[in-house]
């Protein structure tokens, strides 16, 4: 049966070149690029679970220390070698680490060339297009055979929000940035769409193999790691399987160069394993921290923090700041529980970012009541003393107790009860603070108080 919960998560990085494109999660810009829910995983893990599903792949290993590099050329058994830094980002081969080292993909003959790289990228952060200036730690190395292919292709699983269920994306041109071929020539993506009760077919993957123009030899091989991606990508809950290049090497082997693997995080209690090989420490820090709070939490690049119970009304709240002029700061949603510890645990969020100039509570009491999330809200700024101004909106049970426990609590919240009013109020301190901010003026003064 199709799992629906895989429908919401983003195709893939490339989703608004190749058509069909995959629709974005919100009218918010930033956050439809950042809000999937997917995991992914390393390219060393990519290979060895294409490999035990019987897709082929170069031989190869990882290495953590500078030492198992050189070993792991022992084991591979040739001269003629990669080295591949293991950051989850795009864009690896043109990188640069921290300490100058220029690519994170480099073409290798011995162990003693192993080593010397590995000593160079463990440890180090590479910084390509996708990671930013800061770069994403280097905590491994991935060595494996070099194969020389005569034709590389492009092939991806993923879904298609549109058509609701999944695609296989292909093109003959292969082993290039694939947004450029898409942005180019759309003419050379193909799009073939699955249905989810039949799945692929040997006529339909030998259509897709055609088209891409494998030779003769290599057809039936071709078909074959097909069906057995998509196989994988059903059976391990994936949201996108994307393998570039798929080659046809010299030999006429059909092989998966170099593979990238998203999967549902809501199906991460059927596949216990495929969670534990997280890295965390290619993930935003602030949203590792979230998550291990229980929060929905995810930064934004604006300046007004938002503080919110419930997904639906924490898009609701960011888009009417949008509409009054302002930036949202965080999507941070604590639930339906929002417990005082919640609380305090979301601010400590939220003002982790100094661009902050306010924050926004927005709070349906529903399954709690409003004068516990006052009083955590009050007991949360007295123990971190901020600075900032808090407007709060609090509506449902016991909204008038709550009301009354800010008003006297003599701290810079101010409840609102409409969210309209409740909205404005936050742009417009969040400008005064900026400007405050900007002439160095305390912000005691600045707001009046």
């Amino acid at each position: 049966m199709f799992r629906l919960g895989r429908s919401r998560a983003l195709a893939s990085g490339f989703g608004a070149a190749i058509k069909p494109a995959v629709a974005p999660v919100s009218r918010i810009p930033g956050i439809s690029q950042q809000q999937k829910r997917a995991l992914s995983i390393h390219e060393y893990l990519s290979a060895d679970l294409l490999s035990k599903n019987g897709v082929s792949v170069p031989k190869g290993s990882v290495a953590k220390s500078a030492a198992e590099a050189e070993a792991v050329t022992k084991q591979i058994g040739t001269d003629d070698m990669v080295i591949k830094a293991q950051v989850l980002a795009g864009g690896r081969g043109k990188g640069t680490f921290d300490n100058g080292l220029k690519g994170g993909v480099r073409v290798i003959y011995s162990g003693t060339e192993a080593k010397m790289f590995a000593e160079q990228m463990i440890g180090h952060k590479l910084i390509t297009k996708q990671t930013g200036a800061d770069g994403r730690l280097c905590n491994a190395v991935y060595i494996c055979e070099r194969k020389f292919a005569r034709r590389e292709f492009y092939l991806a699983v993923l879904f298609d929000r549109a058509s609701q269920g999944p695609v296989i994306v292909s093109s003959s041109q292969g082993g290039v940035d694939i947004e450029t071929v898409a942005k180019e020539h759309p003419e050379a993506i193909n799009t073939t769409y699955i249905d989810i009760n039949v799945g692929v077919t040997d006529e339909m993957a030998r259509d897709i193999v055609t088209k891409l123009g494998f030779s003769e030899q290599c057809v039936e091989d071709a078909v074959d790691t097909i069906k057995k991606l998509y196989k994988i990508f059903m059976e391990k809950d994936a949201t996108q399987i994307e393998i570039n290049p798929l080659s046809e090497t010299s030999d006429h082997k059909v092989m998966c160069m170099d593979a990238k693997f998203s999967f549902d995080d809501n199906a991460e209690f059927r596949q216990k394993e495929i969670f534990s090989w997280r890295d965390t420490t290619q993930e935003d820090p602030e949203e590792v921290r979230a998550a291990q709070s229980g929060l929905n939490f995810i930064k934004l690049d604006g300046d007004i923090g938002c503080l919110v119970n419930g997904a639906g009304l924490a898009m609701a709240t960011m888009d009417i700041i949008k509409l009054n002029g302002g930036q949202p700061a965080n999507f941070l949603d604590v639930g339906g529980g929002a417990t005082h510890e919640a609380i305090k645990e979301a601010f400590e969020l939220i003002t982790s970012d100094a661009k902050v100039t306010a924050i926004f509570v927005n709070i349906f009491g529903g399954i709690v009541r409003c004068d516990a999330i006052a009083h955590g809200l009050i007991s949360t700024v007295q123990h971190l003393n901020l600075k900032i101004p808090i407007i709060a909106r609090l509506q449902g049970t016991n909204m008038e107790e709550a009301q009354r426990l800010i008003n006297e609590s003599g701290y810079k919240i101010f409840s609102i009860d409409d969210l309209q009013n409740a909205a404005e109020k936050a742009v417009q301190l969040s400008k005064v603070v900026k400007m405050a901010r900007d002439i160095d003026v305390g912000v005691e003064f600045s707001l009046g108080i």
